[in-house]
């Protein structure tokens, strides 16, 4: 036990006197941590809309002022000429055009139907989607004033009594939502890049052969080199629940020992899964490349930004094999829902046999030869 008290007094060193290590590993993803969930906000507010008025009358005025009312739309321009609107479309303006056409008035009182025209660019089909869903429903409540204006007899109360009841996120803040994913993001790629550079930097040093005539085992090197950025992990860990509570209000509803030992826990696989990627390559180089590949597929099939549950079956079946999957749900559930050990015990599973599994190849896959 001697030999691996000095292995990790050196990596303690070796971390403390590196003047770019240290920065790198405790202020940047505190400095991620405030910036990236404002970038990575899906919350649709301020739409550019054009709004093609072919009739000019007291009713479409009323309905242009329901978009006036709200913050989700921000008019940019009201015309009476389709193709001019389409420009402002095409060249990145606006965002969607509603058309209102002509005897709009006179079509709405004499057969109490008619229709307007709605245009969006869907480019950005998540943006498209919620702000027609958006205007559809400004429209509907238009139509509803109009019905309780000209038949006050009707009791559309009675007939249509709508309670939405929004669990875990009862403001619907997307905030809610990516901040957690965020910190397990910033703790998988700090944790994971760091490690796979480990062990081939004493290789290019030169240093690997000092230590291999040591007495040291190989699972006495690996815990040595794994131990130092384990704590350092935890300490990102710790530092990014006080920001997702104190700056972005995020109340940590479940227990923080669930929390921890779930962190616990996926810090040590991605160690060891970074130890595994360095005893495979030859150079920094080589290292950086294999971990950038594996940390993307992490990151775009963990769920950080789309539902699991909504990819193809085979892109279903990998990110259940993905242990950021498994520590995201977990996070998020504790976090927001207050969810208990009994609830998340199959992540655990997933999370605790990808564990076993790097570290036992990264052990084996060390071969110390002098």
């Amino acid at each position: 036990m001697r030999v691996l008290f000095y292995i990790l007094r050196k990596e303690f060193v070796q971390i403390f006197r590196d003047r770019m290590m240290l920065p790198m590993l405790l202020f940047m993803p505190f400095l991620q941590l405030l910036i990236l969930p404002f970038a990575a906000d899906m919350d649709v507010r301020h739409l550019k809309i054009v709004i093609v008025d072919n009739d000019c009358s007291p009713s479409s005025r009323s309905l242009i002022s329901k978009f006036t009312a709200s913050d989700l739309f921000e008019i940019y321009a009201v015309s009476n000429s389709y193709p001019q609107a389409l420009k402002s479309v095409e060249t990145d303006k606006a965002d969607i055009i509603l058309q209102i056409p002509h005897n709009f008035e006179r079509d709405l009182i004499r057969e109490g139907n008619v229709s307007v025209a709605v245009t969006a660019d869907a480019i950005n089909g998540v943006k498209a989607g919620l702000g027609t869903s958006y205007l559809s429903a400004i429209i509907q409540n238009f139509n509803r004033n109009i019905i309780l204006e000209w038949s006050p007899d009707i009791n559309l109360s009675a007939a249509q009594d709508i309670r939405y009841s929004f669990w875990y996120n009862p403001n619907l803040r997307y905030k809610n939502f990516i901040v957690p994913a965020i910190l397990v993001l910033l703790v998988t790629v700090i944790s994971g890049f760091i490690s796979a550079l480990n062990i081939v930097s004493e290789k290019e040093k030169g240093t690997i052969e000092q230590i291999n005539v040591t007495p040291l085992k190989k699972w006495q090197f690996i815990i040595g080199k794994l131990l130092p950025f384990w704590f350092i992990g935890l300490f990102d860990f710790s530092l990014g629940l006080l920001i997702l509570h104190f700056v972005y209000n995020i109340p940590i509803v479940g227990s923080l020992s669930t929390l921890y030992l779930f962190a616990v826990v996926y810090i040590t696989g991605i160690l060891g899964f970074g130890l595994l990627i360095s005893t495979v390559s030859k150079t920094q180089q080589q290292s950086m490349f294999v971990a950038f590949f594996f940390i993307m597929i992490f990151i775009l099939m963990s769920g950080l930004f789309t539902n699991v549950e909504s990819m193809p079956p085979w892109a279903h079946t990998i990110s259940s094999l993905i242990p950021v999957t498994h520590f995201m749900h977990a996070v998020r559930a504790i976090v927001l829902k207050g969810s208990v050990f009994l609830d998340l015990w199959v992540d655990m599973v997933y999370i605790f046999c990808f564990d076993i599994v790097a570290i036992s190849a990264a052990v084996i896959n060390y071969h110390k030869t002098a």
